[in-house]
Formats: C-alpha cells, structure tokens, sequence
C-alpha cells in the first residue's frame, strides 16, 4: 500500500494481512483454494484499516487490534461473496469473481466459512460490547441487501430510501469498524461517539462516489465493469436525480433501460445523467459527508493517526487512485 494514510500503521497494517492468510487455513482444498485466490486478490483493505487507526488513535497498546481488524475485513468478504451471486458480477479488484470461477454454490458457502470464521474469532477477542456492535452491524447490513433487492427497478425509489439503503448496506461496517476501534482502545463516551460518527459519514461518502463511478469511472482503475448497476436495475442517487429533472424523453429511455436490464443503451444514460444534474448533485452529496466525518474528528487528540483519518477522507472522494 503506497497511499500515506497507511504509514501511520504500517507494521499493524502487515501483521493484519499475515493473520488473515494463517486465519484462512482448513482441511477443505477448495475453501484454501477460494481463500488464496481472495487474499491473492487484495483490495483496499479501508475497513480493517478503520479499527487499526481508531483503536490507536485512542491509545490502544494490545495487539487485539489485529484480530478485530481481521474480522472485520472477513465480514467484509463474506458480504462481497454473497453480492455478487445476488448481482451476478463477473468482475472484480480487476479479476473474475468467485462465482465465475468456481460456480454460485462454492461461493455462498465459502462467504458462509468467512462468517463464521470471523465470529469464532471475535469471540476469541472477548469483549461482549464488540460482538454486540458487529452482531448488529451484520444484522442490518443483510437488511440493507434485502431492502436494495426489493428496490430492484423500481424507478419510483425516493433520495431518503436510497440513502437509507446505502447507510445500511454500507456506510454500517464503516461505522461498526470505527466503532468497534475505540471501544477496544477504552475510548471514553464522546471519543466513541465521535469515532462511529466519523465511520459512518465516511461510508455513506465511499459509496455515493462507488455509484457516480458506474457511471464515470474507468474499468481498468476500478476492477469492475462500468455500468453494472444500470445493467442490474439497481437506481442509485445520480439516476433518481436524472430522473427528477430530466425531459420527457430522457426519463423514457431511463424507464425503458432499467425495465430492460442491460448496458444497451448505457452510453445515453451516462449523458443524461450529466446533462441533469445526477453527477454534479451525487458528488456535492459526497462532499458533504466528507465535511461531515472531518467535523466529527475535530475533538479527537491530535496524533499521527488523526492525520490518517483525515488523509483518508480525501482518498475515499478521490477515488479511484
């Protein structure tokens, strides 16, 4: 990882991923299989990377941090295993999903090991307040797919519902990330509040600008198609937004493609999501979000690991890098 908001925890940060690849061992060869191939796959790693720099900005001096940043990051892949059977992506980090390589059934149930794997080591933590914040946290993260699933095309979806999916499906383990961060580095009640409020603000930014790059974005940069969540009906904030301020004619073809499914007409809605607005907006959203979670930090001790917290707030609107 060459981006500057790691430094701070770079020891931490390679102790994480050397767990992560001893964690995933079993007597399973397509389990290790699945599991080298996801390792070998990276990723950003932000919500690990979340709990390293939260528990240490309150002090944490333990190595628990490791363990719980490893959770985390397993929750996380579970999540990411499970979704794109939902959305039959073929595509990702810039590589074939699991579900291409190895079929929809071994990735379910590899998710499924991820989920358990990752429970049996917060229990190896035990502290009952973090299992309390991940148990929920995963509770209402599978509310949220289910919510975004019976939104599925329906061209009607309101701002308020889309971003209360997004804080859901989303914005949540950000938040349950931090969170779980200071509660194991015994933050007082304030610096937590402030800490989950910070994860939570920088998620809902993460995916306001993940839907602005399905429409802008670079293939190759992104390791995910373009246009994925038009070609699946998903109506995320830029289309909403088109859809409110855009001509008889432009809110047709929007209807018409969505029904449809499909990238067909993909290259017209890029256009009119720009001429109405749905970028320009969706952005300014993100923006505010950013201002948001810096806001929260501003009480938080000054340390190299606030500084990090910052750098990464403008990583996450700068994206892809």
């Amino acid at each position: 990882m060459n981006h500057d908001f790691f430094q701070s925890v770079d020891k931490d940060f390679a102790d994480v991923d050397q767990l992560i690849g001893q964690s995933l061992t079993s007597d399973i060869p397509l389990i290790e299989q699945i599991a080298t191939y996801l390792i070998a796959a990276g990723g950003k790693r932000l919500r690990p990377l979340l709990v390293l720099l939260c528990a240490k900005a309150c002090g944490y001096e333990g190595r628990d941090h490791i363990k719980l940043a490893a959770v985390i990051e397993f929750l996380h892949t579970a999540m990411l295993l499970h979704d794109d059977v939902v959305d039959a992506s073929d595509l990702r980090r810039g590589r074939k999903t699991v579900n291409a390589e190895w079929g929809n059934p071994a990735s379910v149930l590899v998710g499924d090991f991820l989920h358990s794997r990752a429970f049996e080591m917060m229990v190896d933590i035990g502290n009952l307040r973090i299992m309390e914040i991940l148990s929920h946290a995963t509770n209402t993260i599978a509310e949220g797919e289910v919510q975004q699933l019976a939104n599925l095309r329906n061209l009607g979806l309101t701002e308020q519902t889309y971003l209360q999916v997004i804080a859901r499906k989303t914005a949540m383990l950000f938040q349950a990330a931090a969170h779980a961060g200071a509660v194991l580095g015994r933050a007082n009640r304030p610096t937590e509040t402030s800490l989950r409020d910070y994860g939570f603000h920088l998620g809902l930014a993460f995916q306001l600008i993940d839907d602005v790059l399905d429409y802008e974005g670079d293939a190759e940069d992104l390791g995910k198609n373009i246009g994925d969540d038009v070609a699946e009906g998903k109506v995320t904030l830029p289309l909403i937004v088109a859809m409110k301020n855009g001509n008889n004619h432009q809110t047709s073809l929007i209807r018409e493609t969505i029904k449809s499914g499909g990238t067909k007409n993909l290259g017209a809605i890029v256009n009119i999501v720009n001429d109405t607005g749905g970028i320009t907006y969706t952005l300014a959203s993100a923006s505010s979000e950013k201002d948001k979670a810096l806001a929260s930090i501003q009480d938080i001790s000054s340390s190299i690991y606030r500084s990090s917290m910052e750098k990464l707030v403008g990583f996450v609107l700068e994206r892809p890098v």
